[in-house]
């Protein structure tokens, strides 16, 4: 299996927010947010496995800044971490107001993805090339939350 570069699975998706995203305010849901942060990280983990991926689970996800309708919502996610299955995917997500031009971080999120073959089992999936230093410090914070994440389970 032939490693792959972080830039191959790289990908940004922009949204325009509607009415049906909100409340009767205008504040765009929560939910909705959610769903495009697993949206593009599942869209990550599929062109990296080139297989089914499914979400195994979704760090903590602050909420910045609001967003509301007519607001251009622009995601950018991309791999941090390679596991023999499994796959930690950076999602950052950034809003602009189209009319004046500005733009806020309005969520950040790290979610992991685990490939599976056509059974549903666990799929190895090819290894990661770092190419930067900003790739490398990345895949150091993700084996920090990895173990993290793993003395938690211990706990239970």
């Amino acid at each position: 299996m032939e490693a792959r570069k972080v830039s191959e699975s790289m990908v940004t998706l922009s949204h325009v927010m509607q009415p049906q995203d909100a409340n009767p305010s205008g504040n765009i849901h929560g939910g909705v947010i959610m769903k495009l942060i697993d949206n593009a990280a599942g869209v990550v983990a599929i062109r990296h496995a080139r297989s089914n991926v499914v979400t195994a689970s979704i760090d903590r996800l602050d909420f910045h800044h609001p967003v509301y309708v007519g607001d251009l919502v622009t995601l950018t996610a991309s791999l941090n971490m390679v596991g023999r299955s499994s796959m930690e995917i950076g999602v950052r997500v950034e809003s602009e107001k189209m009319s004046s031009g500005e733009t806020q971080h309005t969520a950040s999120a790290y979610l992991t993805f685990v490939a599976l073959n056509e059974n549903g089992r666990a799929l190895e999936v090819a290894p990661l090339i770092l190419s930067s230093e900003d790739e490398i410090r990345r895949q150091q914070n993700s084996m920090q939350r990895s173990a993290q994440r793993a003395r938690e389970r211990c706990r239970e």
